[in-house]
Parts: C-alpha cells; sequence; structure tokens
C-alpha cells in the first residue's frame, strides 16, 4: 500500500475533534487495507511502530530529525531549527520545506506503508560508530521521496507525536464497525455525526469481544487480524501469555461500606489496599518476569521479587497479580510510594538499593496458571488457587494479602482500621463472584479510603521560572482523560508541594529534567509538553470552570507524588471527577 494513502487518512483525521467522525473514517479505511498490510496500519494509526508490550523505543530526538531534514532539502540545519521555532512543530517544518524543495525538481517517487515502517524500525535497531550518521540516512531516504504532507507525518511518527488523535477506544470500534458492520446491521449517519444499529446487544457482544482480547493481548496489530480472519469466535479465543503484560484490573472509588455491599452483593471479600505499585509476575519456561501497571518491564530492577516468586510460588507458568510494598528495615512498617518509587527507574547499584529499600510481595489474585486461563473463574476460586500456589507466606519477603469475608459492617470497619494502622491506604472490597476484567474499573470491587479521593493527572503543559526558579519549568498544567472523546481534558495548574531542593522531595528541578525531553512546543514562556507524566494531586474543592477544558478547575491543588509507575492510560477520568463534583459538600447530580 502506499504510504500517500494512510496519509490521506490521517488529514481527514486531524481536521476533526468527532470521536464518531475518527471512528467512520478508520472503518472506511480499514476495509480497503490488504490483509498484508493489517498489521502495520493497525499500529501506524496510533503514530506506533512497536506495540505497547515490546520493550523497543523508535528513540529519535528531534535535532537528529532535523538534521535530516537539512540533509534530504539542502537546507542548513540553522535555517531549519528557525522555522521549527516558527511553527512549532517540526512535522509542520519538514512539510513547508519539502513544498519549497518539490517546486524545484520533478523528483518524487511513491514510497510504501512497509517501507516507511521498515525505515523507522530500522532506527532502533543501529548501534556503535556511526549510528548517528546511518540514522539520518534512513530518514532521509524517505524524506527525499516524500510529497509534503508525507513528510509532516514521517516526522511526527518518528518523534511519537502524531496528532490525529487516535486513541485505543477509537481503534477499538473502528475494528467493530469495518469487520463486523454487516452482522449488526451498521449504520453511520454523517451529517447528524451519529450511528445506529439493528442489534445493540450483538453489537456490545462484538465491542467488548474487541475490548477484552486487547486486554489480553495488548496489541492491536494482532487483535486486528484476528477479528478479520478469526471473527468473534477467535477474539473469544484470545489467550493470555505469560511473559506478554496484560492490563490490570481496576477499581473505582466507595464512600463507606454501605455503598460497597449494595454495590458488590453479601458477603463480600475485604483486604488491605497497600501504598506500594502494582507488580504484575509472569512465570514462563522456568523465568520469572516483573511488569509494571504500565506494562513496563522491571524484572531488572527487582531481583529480590524474582527470588521471592521463583522460591515461593508453585507452577510451571502463571501470571500473579500483586502489591509490592516498602518497608523500614528498622521499624517493620510499611513506607509510603514515594519512599520507594526511585527503584522503577534505578539502573545502577540495583541490589543496594534493594538492601536499603527492600520491598514485600502481596499478591492478591492470579489470572493464569498452568496453560489454565483463569480470569472468567470467579474471585472465590482464584483466591483457593492463590493459596494452593503459596502455600508457605514469609513475612517481608512474599505472602497473600490481608482478608476476611464478611457481610458485616461493623467487622469490615475494624479490618479498615487495621489496615490504616498498619500504615495502608485503605482497603480494597471485592465480589467473591467476579471474574478478573483487565482494564476495567467496573464490577469487581470497590476501593475505600479515609480521605477525599485524590486525582491522577497528567502534564501536558508546563510555565518556565523566574527569579529563584529562573532556569526551570515552575507552574504544571493538568488533565484528567475524557474517556467519552479519546482525549485529553485540562483540570488545571499546579506549583504548589513541588520542592526547591532535590533531596527535600519531587523538585522543580527534577520535574523540569522529566519535562525537558517531552517538549513538543516552546512558546516563549510557555511550553507544550508530550503526556508522558503522571502526577497524584490532592485539593481543596472541584470547581466548576470554564477555563479549562474539562469544565472544571481543582481549587488550591497540591502535589502527592510523582507516580513513575502510572502513564496517561491510568489518569483519573472525567466522569470519575463528575462524581466527585457531585458528592462533595452534600452536592447530588
Amino acid at each position: 500500500m502506499d504510504y500517500s494513502e494512510l496519509v490521506e487518512v490521517y488529514e481527514k483525521l486531524e481536521k476533526t475533534s468527532k470521536r464518531l467522525e475518527k471512528t467512520h473514517i478508520i472503518s472506511e479505511f480499514l476495509k480497503k487495507v490488504r490483509t498484508d498490510s493489517l498489521p502495520q496500519i493497525a499500529l501506524l494509526l496510533q503514530g506506533n511502530i512497536y506495540p505497547a508490550v515490546e520493550e523497543k523505543k523508535i528513540g529519535v530526538a528531534a535535532k537528529l530529525v532535523l538534521k535530516a531534514i537539512a540533509a534530504s532539502t539542502g537546507i542548513s540545519s540553522d535555517k531549519v531549527e528557525n522555522q521549527w521555532a516558527k511553527t512549532g512543530d517540526l512535522g509542520k517544518t519538514a512539510e513547508e520545506l519539502i513544498a519549497k524543495k518539490k517546486q524545484h525538481t520533478l523528483f518524487k517517487t511513491d514510497i510504501t506503508v512497509k517501507k516507511v515502517f521498515d525505515n523507522i524500525r530500522k532506527l532502533s535497531s543501529l548501534e556503535g560508530e556511526g549510528t548517528v550518521a546511518r540514522k539520518v540516512d534512513l530518514i532521509s531516504e524517505l524524506m527525499t521521496s516524500a510529497s509534503p504532507s508525507e513528510a509532516k507525518f514521517i516526522v511526527r511518527t518518528l518523534l511519537e507525536e502524531l496528532r490525529v488523535g487516535v486513541a485505543d477506544g477509537t481503534l477499538r470500534d473502528a475494528i467493530v464497525w469495518a469487520y463486523f458492520g454487516k452482522d449488526i446491521g451498521f449504520t453511520y449517519n454523517a451529517k447528524e455525526n451519529d450511528f445506529d444499529v439493528k442489534d445493540r446487544v450483538l453489537y456490545q457482544k462484538y465491542a467488548d469481544a474487541v475490548q477484552t482480547a486487547y486486554d489480553k493481548i495488548n496489541d492491536f496489530s494482532e487483535v486486528i487480524m484476528v477479528a478479520k480472519d478469526k471473527g468473534l469466535a477467535g477474539l473469544e479465543k484470545s489467550s493470555l501469555k505469560p511473559g506478554s503484560p496484560i492490563k490490570v484490573m481496576l477499581y473505582p472509588k466507595a464512600e463507606d461500606f454501605k455503598e460497597a455491599f449494595e454495590a458488590l452483593g453479601k458477603p463480600a471479600q475485604i483486604e488491605y489496599k497497600f501504598d506500594g505499585f502494582r507488580i504484575q509476575a509472569h512465570k514462563k519456561d522456568g523465568k520469572v518476569i516483573l511488569f509494571t501497571r504500565r506494562l513496563e518491564n522491571v524484572t531488572r530492577q527487582f531481583p529480590d521479587v524474582v527470588k521471592f516468586v521463583e522460591e515461593h510460588v508453585k507452577g510451571d507458568d502463571f501470571i500473579i497479580d500483586s502489591e509490592a510494598v516498602g518497608y523500614d528495615v528498622k521499624t517493620k512498617k510499611y513506607m509510603p510510594f514515594q519512599k520507594i518509587s526511585q527503584r522503577i527507574k534505578r539502573k545502577y547499584d540495583i541490589h543496594e538499593v534493594a538492601e536499603k529499600f527492600p520491598v514485600e510481595l502481596n499478591v492478591f489474585d492470579v489470572v493464569e496458571l498452568n496453560g489454565e486461563n483463569c480470569i472468567t473463574k470467579p474471585f472465590r476460586e482464584r483466591r483457593k488457587l492463590l493459596e494452593k500456589i503459596i502455600p508457605k507466606e514469609v513475612r517481608f519477603k512474599i505472602k497473600i494479602a490481608d482478608a476476611i469475608v464478611t457481610d458485616d459492617v461493623k467487622k469490615a470497619e475494624k479490618f479498615y482500621k487495621e489496615s490504616l494502622e498498619a500504615g495502608n491506604e485503605g482497603v480494597m472490597v471485592k465480589s467473591l463472584d467476579a471474574p478478573y476484567q483487565p482494564g476495567r474499573r467496573v464490577g469487581g470491587g470497590v476501593k475505600i479510603k479515609p480521605v477525599m479521593e485524590t486525582l491522577d493527572v497528567v502534564i501536558v503543559g508546563a510555565e518556565k521560572g523566574e527569579g529563584k526558579r529562573a532556569g526551570w519549568l515552575s507552574s504544571f498544567l493538568i488533565a484528567c482523560r475524557d474517556e467519552e472523546n479519546d482525549e485529553l481534558v485540562e483540570i488545571g495548574k499546579i506549583s504548589t508541594g513541588f520542592k526547591e531542593k532535590t533531596e527535600e522531595g519531587t523538585s522543580f528541578e527534577e520535574m523540569t529534567e522529566l519535562l525537558k525531553s517531552l517538549i513538543k512546543e516552546d512558546k516563549g514562556k510557555i511550553v507544550v509538553v508530550k503526556p508522558k507524566i503522571i502526577i497524584e494531586v490532592a485539593y481543596e474543592e472541584i470547581q466548576k470552570s470554564t477555563e479549562y477544558s474539562s469544565g472544571y478547575a481543582l481549587r488550591f491543588p497540591r502535589l502527592v507524588r510523582l507516580r513513575e509507575d502510572r502513564g496517561p492510560n491510568d489518569a483519573s477520568t472525567l466522569n470519575e471527577v463528575d462524581v466527585l463534583y457531585n458528592k462533595q459538600r452534600g452536592r447530588h447530580s
């Protein structure tokens, strides 16, 4: 397939902010794509070259792309950089400069999707002497043959900043519309930007099947092939694969045990809610692999946890869900997440750091065991399986999460108090009959915490500091997720809670370093950044506001902690903000 055909789709997507219209554009395009190109197309539609489950990254800096633009256009790097400063978008800069070049030459060869995909993939595998020059050559080869609009999207793909707004939900629905539209009697009304289906029950079944397959596989390039070639039956047979991370099950907040029991039924299991970080432990071919909730492989950073699992969990292969909780070596009391968070990204002196900040692995679920998919089993059965595969608990190494099963509110509240006194965040309340639902926040359980719910928000912009904060970014624009429209929406600015000195906690300098490589637009005092960094914030109140795109503003937001274990898809949703707004001060929707 010619890359120009994909670029036409990009341009249509870029021109609309309507999610349903985007879904329709993609679904119509997918119908035309040949099977052998589908895996690449599925990734490229979201600006990806590798699926989320693979650790490989393109790893191309803007400065290197700038050199390639200069090499392919014959324009000096300084002039390219000056143009970039004007546009704030290196993709747009490439488009404008390639357009000027094309006015002076008739040279143009068609480039294929495969050529673009293969060249960009080669970039991540290059190592050793002369790597920069070879990378520039690979990019220049594409740019020389590209049309202006093709150049724009090649550059944006290289920088992992596609800007066409195709989130997971959009691509999921497009797959359903494209391959199952006839089965469900699907029609799209462009004038009303709405759709209708004759069989809504079947439609929901297909949508759930695609979503569930993706939650298990975490690779749309594989899901799309299954959907097209094997249909609903194939999607429903999609299996978990030890060694390949799945999306973890998530839980909404409940106000109290009365609300929890009403939602989940009685009796229910009450578990400690730990202030640690999620670890998904896999065993495959005798090897233990650890993943965070962001699907990052952290096996190397936690040799102690690997040893705990190897020595104390029985099974040839499995996937277990757990929380690694830090504890004080002297007092043996649990420590807050922030104290041990540095272990996640640690690359050096790993064993020394493990001794300084030890963790206890608290296991609370099993989703695959010895080739058997356990996610459809009710929770009570999964808990029994845990007790079989972890027959001997070792305090401060590995144990099954403390829990009770009860239908008594007073017993539940007593256990809740014990959890808080142990240094935990609160408790989880889980339905005994619920399956494990990867990536879902409904049906399986709720969490109960003693304070007003904090929010996990994404940093999407920042202001440059002045005075004693000159040289740092010192005020951060934050956003939550609008799931309905598959976008991030702003909810306020935050500067309180950050420290002047790094040794005192999360500092302005540390945040500046984290965000520096993520800056995609520099507008003088303001910068726009790629949405990668998550922070947990507390606030005094949620207010209605027309200043921010969410329709809300956080009053007096303050930093609680940096969440290295979470990504943009883990950010709090606009729906959650709605619920919190309506509950505060006795308000009801």
